[in-house]
């Protein structure tokens, strides 16, 4: 089984961002983004209807880390790194599989910017080679075309497409499964 057992929040640092632990000064514009429909529209999971939602969630990212569950980061840029702009991260490690599943999300102002993707791949050299992760996995709706071409051009390979199996809201959704390899080792 996978040891992880975090210490203190790693900070990222890139050639235009700064990924950080979340705080509740970041509640604002979390609930800007999780509340946002266009943002929101590919992601199953219900919107923020108030700040004190957005800090809930908050408060779930951040005792997910404390009780070496995952590891999400706030996305800003380093000349702003007090504004949270996205958030990246292994949402659910899977330790007996040596396995993550990684999950993220950018507000629209700075989409098609290479920010998520400098972040993304940011966020997996740090599980492959911090992490020691085997593998790490990606569940998207199959209409992101977006998030599908961003995991293809990080490496990820789809492996999988499961028809109806996500209910939300009174209704079933389809996923696509990508998955990508540990490329800086082949077995433990």
């Amino acid at each position: 089984m996978l040891d992880i057992n975090f210490q203190e929040f790693p900070v990222i640092n890139t050639t235009q961002l700064i990924l950080r632990q979340f705080s509740h000064t970041d509640a604002d514009k979390v609930f800007e983004l999780r509340s946002n429909e266009a943002i929101m529209r590919f992601i199953k999971r219900p919107r923020a209807k108030t700040v004190n939602d957005a800090k809930t969630w908050i408060d779930t990212i951040l005792n997910s880390f404390k009780n070496n569950e995952g590891i999400t980061w706030a996305i800003t840029l380093k000349d702003a790194p007090d504004i949270f702009i996205g958030s990246v991260g292994f949402w659910r490690i899977i330790k007996e599989h040596h396995r993550a599943e990684i999950g993220y999300m950018l507000h629209a102002d700075y989409w098609g910017k290479g920010i998520i993707k400098e972040a993304t791949e940011a966020t997996i050299e740090y599980g492959f080679k911090q992490l020691n992760f085997h593998s790490i996995e990606a569940h998207i709706d199959p209409e992101n075309i977006a998030s599908g071409k961003l995991l293809e051009k990080t490496g990820f390979t789809k492996e999988a497409f499961h028809k109806d199996n996500f209910y939300f809201e009174g209704k079933f959704y389809d996923t696509e499964i990508y998955s990508l390899i540990n490329p800086y080792h082949s077995s433990l």
